[in-house]
Order: structure tokens, then C-alpha cells, then sequence
């Protein structure tokens, strides 16, 4: 019998957070849902027990390294018409498969994007950027509404799609680029705001840093690398800091900050990262413009 949906979940050396994750969705499979982990740091094996506690979840391993190669690697080892795709990290809500079977049924051939709310691994009070990702870490469905994609977080997808435009794309933003790609083809992207997962918060500066130079990263893999690219990217580079004070209200009229201090911490934050930010994309306009000139 071909199963009804597969579950692809990446998994890289975090082994405590995929235990949780797969504790909240163990109780929701059946024998009609294929659920993979596909394991992306092999020289660190997950720990045997981890494995032997969900036997209704497979485990494979893609030596690859990345997301893309992960959930590419997913797709590949199962044969379920539904795809969905969800992180380790992430707590699906306890309804959370019937909410997805669902919203495939009400929207066939689309993709659907879920929410994905915040929530804090310290005790209070809240770092500076746990407090910034309280405000804005994961509004997917501004992302869905206004730049056309969903996170891989909690993404619902026709397998039919998936073959028609080709699998996720390493080094890029990817769940951008194979959204975009998707929905260049004529396919529905729509959000569904009860498929919920929780993702936890960074909690400290440098993993914060690291998540925002690694989509920074990202979004440079998708731009264009000719002169008037460099320069459109350096000219937003430079708007960074402004883009902080268009952003400052959100911060203060925020319900998910609590206290003066959280709201002056977030504020920091956003000016912070947005400084660095534009840093860093001045750096890569300047590094490809000096690339082109040896290539010369």
C-alpha cells in the first residue's frame, strides 16, 4: 500500500531537540505515514537509543552536507504523494498531521505554509535576541503574503510539484528559490494558520549572528553578480540602519514583549544585526567586484 503522506525532517548534531520534536509527533503517525529523519552529521551518529524509542520513524543518512542535500535526500528515499516537511527543532502542535492532511485536501496541488510560533529554552528574563525573535523570527505568513515562499519549517507540498520543478537548491536561500520556483510554474501557495509548529528562539548574540550571516549568505547566492547587482546590493546595504527605524514601531507596539527592558533589548538587537548586516553585504559587493576585476 503507497503511504498517504511522508514526513522529511533534516537532522544536524542536535540530537535533544529532534528527541523532543519526534516525542510530540510520535503519537500522531500511522502505519499510512512514512516519517525520515535523514541525518546530516555522520561522523556524529545519533545516540542508538534516540532511534530504537520512535520505531515508526526511519532513519537514513545523507553525508552531503546542508539542508537542501538533507530533504532532497528525504524526498528520494520515500513514495508518498504528500510531501511535508518539518525541522528538528520544531514541536509539531498534537494536531498538527491531521491539520496538514487536511489542508492538502482543501487546497489540492498547493503549497501551504504553516505557522511557526516562537518560544524561549531559558528562563526569563529574555536575552536581547530572544527577544528581537520574539518580535520577528518566522512571520510566515507575511512571508507567504508578501515575498512568496514558506519556510521548510512546516511546508505541505504536493510530490508532483516537487518532480515537476526539481528539488531544493544548496547554498542559496533555499525554501525562497524552490517557492519561488514552484509558484513560477502556475502552483498555489497558500497559508493555513492552524498547521502550527514551535520553533525555538536563539537565544544568545553569536547564534543569532550566525543564523542572520548565514541567511545573508543565502540571499547573496540568488542575486545576479554584474555591476548593477553589486551596486543595487551595496545601495541596500547601506539602507540597513534606516530599515531599523522603520522597524522600531514594531518593536514597541509588540503584545509578545512584556517589559520595558525586553522592548529596549530588541531595540538594540535590531539596530545591532542590521549594522552588521550591511556590513557583511558591503563586504560581498566589494569581494565579487574585486573577483571580477582578476577574472579580467
Amino acid at each position: 500500500m503507497t503511504p498517504q503522506a511522508a514526513i522529511i525532517i533534516p537532522h544536524h548534531a542536535d540530537p535533544v531537540r529532534l528527541e523532543r520534536c519526534l516525542a510530540a509527533l510520535a503519537p500522531q503517525l500511522d502505519p499510512e505515514i512514512e516519517a525520515v529523519v535523514v541525518d546530516n552529521a555522520p561522523a556524529t551518529p545519533l545516540p542508538a537509543a534516540l532511534i530504537t524509542r520512535f520505531p515508526a520513524v526511519r532513519l537514513v543518512v545523507e553525508p552531503a552536507a546542508g539542508a537542501a542535500h538533507a530533504r532532497n535526500r528525504g524526498v528520494a528515499e520515500t513514495r508518498a504523494p504528500l510531501l511535508i516537511f518539518l525541522d528538528c527543532d520544531c514541536l509539531p502542535d498534537p494536531d498538527w498531521l491531521q491539520r496538514a492532511l487536511g489542508a492538502a485536501r482543501a487546497h489540492p496541488g498547493a503549497l501551504v505554509g504553516g505557522r511557526v510560533s516562537v518560544f524561549d529554552e531559558t528562563p526569563p528574563p529574555r536575552s536581547g535576541a530572544e527577544a528581537f525573535e520574539a518580535v520577528f523570527a518566522f512571520d510566515n505568513r507575511a512571508y507567504i503574503a508578501r515575498k512568496g515562499f514558506s519556510v521548510t519549517a512546516n511546508l505541505v507540498a504536493p510530490r508532483a510539484v516537487f518532480d515537476r520543478v526539481g528539488g531544493f537548491r544548496p547554498g542559496l536561500s533555499e525554501d525562497l528559490d524552490w517557492c519561488h520556483r514552484a509558484t513560477a510554474a502556475g502552483t498555489p501557495l497558500v497559508y493555513d494558520d492552524g498547521l502550527r509548529v514551535a520553533h525555538p528562539s536563539r537565544s544568545d548574540w553569536p547564534a543569532l549572528a550566525r543564523k542572520w550571516r548565514r541567511l545573508t549568505d543565502e540571499a547573496w547566492g540568488l542575486q545576479e553578480r554584474g555591476p548593477r547587482a553589486r551596486m543595487f546590493w551595496a545601495l541596500r546595504a547601506l539602507a540597513m540602519p534606516l530599515s531599523a527605524l522603520a522597524h522600531l514601531p514594531k518593536v514597541v507596539r509588540s503584545r509578545q514583549l512584556h517589559t520595558p527592558s525586553e522592548r529596549n533589548r530588541a531595540a538594540a538587537t535590531l539596530f545591532k544585526l542590521r549594522i552588521t548586516r550591511g556590513a557583511w553585504m558591503v563586504g560581498q559587493a566589494c569581494r565579487s567586484a574585486r573577483n571580477s576585476e582578476t577574472r579580467r
